[in-house]
């Protein structure tokens, strides 16, 4: 199993690719490269998830805190393009909404920069 992370900055959004495969063993390297970029001031975040192929509990879990922390810092998540498998996952736990899903990265991006920073 494994995990790819990437980030590119697009204005105030970061975008974190996130490939591979989210889950127990693998989370812990997510979770890492989000609190890097919140301690560095960066809280606007689109996760690509074009090549996400699997999702469990501990990575959607991920999310969520992600989403807490960057809400407490006055900032957003999106999601963006999960496969089939994956939008699944997040649809049956009901988090699709709760996280913004997008169908692409730009759609992720454009919603994002078309809301005003919090705080």
């Amino acid at each position: 199993m494994s995990l790819t992370v990437g980030t590119a900055q697009r204005g105030e959004i970061v975008v974190v690719s996130v490939g591979g495969e989210l889950d127990m063993a693998t989370a812990p390297q997510l979770q890492d490269q989000i609190t890097d970029l919140l301690d560095r001031g960066l809280s606007r975040l689109v996760f690509d998830l074009t090549e996400l192929s699997f999702c469990d509990s501990t990575g959607l879990s991920v999310f969520v805190r992600a989403k807490n922390s960057t809400d407490e810092a006055g900032g957003v998540v999106r999601l963006a393009a999960p496969q089939r498998g994956v939008r699944r996952i997040l649809e049956v736990s009901g988090l699709v909404e709760v996280l913004h899903t997008y169908p692409t990265v730009d759609e992720a991006v454009a919603a994002d920069a078309s809301e005003p920073a919090a705080g």
